[in-house]
């Protein structure tokens, strides 16, 4: 077995278990539709802080926020800590507002922005039919765009942001769980500000009931959780390979969206989605190992015009 047999082999399962757990947290965040998006996100960064820093600490690791002492982690660590706080809140305001569907587009488009990233900044060469898968694509998001009359903006930007924050954890080189407590450290004043604020104006987390502040202080381990093992998966596998497995999330989101939410999905929003479907397909397809057929043993003689 090869190395790079090896790191794909032990990178799976990690990959598996975040996209699993991230199809799922629509339902997470459903049951915590009566606290605003930005309160929930507070709360995602200030209790995933919490029980990151409890784990280290269990490690025998205290001096991991010096980290930031070295220029290059640190400006990249801020930037994965922006695209994440972007992408989270975004993602939470999306299903809490009936918009769980056009979420799900985003992840299903975020597999192949993974590859097209990597083309740019890892010069991975494209075949004639992984770029048609990406044309096929793109016509998706144009027919989407023409049934709303609108660019599925949020589907754009979570792809994006989510693609660019796993080119920024392979950029860090970082222990993925510092890496993790860094990003959340670097969020956490803006978190706490924002939720004393809410406190000042009368509006505090804290008047909820308590089932939904369990919840609120657990989204930190179900936030940490998945985000650890795909830091780990991101490390291990290729882009290629992470984007494959990515299409477990969006294929759960969608269906919680549609079976379990309600939201609607007309025959034109079909439409848009087939066409991404259609280009994952293909773009999958053209991974697969081509059969080579067994070369035959010389015949001796073989190949000789015999003279009349």
């Amino acid at each position: 077995m090869s190395e790079n047999d090896d790191s794909v082999r032990r990178g799976v399962p990690y990959a598996f278990t975040a996209f699993a757990i991230w199809g799922l947290l629509p339902l997470y965040w459903k049951a915590l539709s009566a606290v605003d998006a930005a309160s929930i996100l507070a709360c995602r960064v200030v209790f995933s802080l919490a029980f990151i820093w409890i784990v280290l600490a269990l490690r025998g690791n205290p001096a991991w926020p010096r980290i930031f002492a070295d220029a290059k982690a640190r400006i990249t660590l801020l930037l994965s800590a922006a695209l994440i706080g972007i992408n989270w809140g975004l993602y939470i305001w999306a299903v809490n507002s009936g918009r769980t569907v056009e979420a799900s587009l985003g992840y299903y488009i975020n597999p192949l922005v993974n590859v097209f990233f990597g083309t740019i900044f890892f010069r991975e060469r494209l075949t004639r039919l992984r770029w048609f898968s990406f044309a096929l694509a793109s016509a998706g998001v144009v027919a989407l765009s023409a049934s709303t009359g609108s660019i599925p903006w949020i589907s754009l930007v979570l792809a994006v942001s989510f693609s660019l924050y796993g080119l920024a954890k392979k950029a860090a080189g970082l222990d993925p769980l510092e890496a993790l407590g860094a990003e959340t450290l670097a969020l956490a004043p803006l978190a706490l500000a924002y939720l004393a604020f809410r406190g000042a104006s009368g509006e505090s987390v804290l008047n909820h009931s308590f089932p939904v502040l369990a919840l609120l202080a657990f989204s930190g381990i179900v936030t940490a959780l998945p985000l650890l093992a795909f830091a780990v998966g991101a490390k291990l596998l290729p882009l290629s390979v992470l984007g494959f497995i990515q299409y477990i999330s969006p294929t759960l989101q969608l269906a919680l969206g549609v079976l379990a939410f309600g939201e609607p999905f007309p025959a034109e929003r079909l439409f848009a989605f087939v066409l991404v479907w259609a280009a994952l397909i293909i773009y999958s397809a053209s991974y697969l190992p081509r059969s080579r057929r067994p070369r035959q043993p010389a015949t001796p003689g073989a190949g000789r015009r015999r003279r009349p």
